[in-house]
């Protein structure tokens, strides 16, 4: 029972029903409870206020539900972690943080509940951009590929805000001390430049500081077009990454079935890293009735059997 409750839970693919109607019955749940959180803002819809406590209340009730349900399945979740140590893991992994957060505010700490937006995550992983990938599998393997050039360039955003921050104080200062009054009251100004908005509530009066002001708005259109440059062709490579697999799929001559043991050294690495290691593709996972997409962060637990080509393998038969 504790398996089928876990294999339900979990997202589910279109072959197990159950699985379907829960992550769809989740779905709605999240989209209501937001809807009623959002409502309740409106002084107009006041009347209807009880009712959307009521929404709350048992939407947050369903919550309380699934969360335990999760916690009490954690160990089928992460079976190399143990019984207590699975559960840690899921206390602390995203959804867990999620889901406590989902819940807190309704009973204190009222200020989180915004989090709440986050359960809509969850949403879309139901939707697949195509036969293979997860869209919510596709931003966080474009944003881990791209995560050193992401860092680099919020680094150089930073040397500029603080170095346009410090260059509009020595300019400024004496003309009006009251708004640059330290070197690092210019930051709120350097900011709304370099991001290209430019609210207009400080701003230069010298002729040097409306000098630097130009370049500095010049930069920030450059600066703001770093990160999207590298995040944009993260996603090209991601889908012709994705179109190619497809293509390879027809050559099943080199493609064999390989059991995640202690011996295979490949529980709790990711499909990423498993890739890059031992030079293999995987396609797909199989745990238990589940056929799991091998996307790039994928997880390989003790007991999948895992749906590879070998580089190597393939080499080694095109010689004969």
């Amino acid at each position: 029972m504790k398996k089928r409750i876990f294999d339900i839970i979990q997202i589910g693919y279109k072959g197990d029903l159950p699985s379907r109607v829960f992550d769809i019955f989740i779905s709605v749940v999240i989209i209501l409870n937001i809807t009623a959180m959002t409502l309740e803002t409106f002084e107009t819809l006041s009347p209807a206020r009880p009712f959307f406590e009521i929404i709350e209340l048992v939407t947050v009730a369903v919550f309380c539900v699934e969360y335990i349900l999760r916690l009490w399945t954690a160990d089928l979740l992460y079976p190399d972690s143990g019984r207590v140590g699975s559960r840690f893991r899921f206390l602390f992994s995203y959804d867990g943080i999620i889901d406590l957060l989902t819940i807190l505010p309704f009973y204190f700490l009222s200020g989180f509940i915004v989090f709440r937006m986050l359960r809509v995550v969850r949403i879309f992983r139901l939707f697949k951009i195509n036969a293979q990938y997860d869209s919510f599998n596709v931003i966080t393997a474009v944003l881990k590929d791209k995560r050193n050039q992401i860092i680099s360039s919020v680094f150089i955003i930073l040397i500029l805000m603080l170095a346009s921050s410090i260059g509009m104080y020595s300019a400024e200062h004496n003309a009006q001390p009251e708004a640059f009054e330290n070197a690092f009251s210019g930051i709120w100004w350097s900011i709304s430049t370099l991001m290209t908005v430019g609210y207009g509530d400080i701003y230069p009066i010298t002729v040097v500081g409306k000098i630097m002001a130009i370049f500095t708005a010049f930069l920030g259109v450059g600066v703001v077009a770093i990160p999207t440059g590298i995040i944009s062709a993260g996603f090209v490579e991601q889908y012709k990454r994705n179109e190619h697999s497809d293509s390879e799929y027809k050559d099943i001559a080199h493609i064999g079935e390989v059991l995640a043991d202690e011996q295979s050294g490949f529980i709790g690495q990711s499909v990423g890293e498993i890739s890059r290691s031992y030079g293999l593709r995987v396609f797909v996972i199989i745990r238990g009735e589940l056929t799991i997409i091998a996307a790039e962060g994928v997880t390989v637990n003790e007991g999948d059997i895992l749906v590879v080509e070998s580089e190597r393998l393939k080499k080694k038969k095109s010689r004969r």
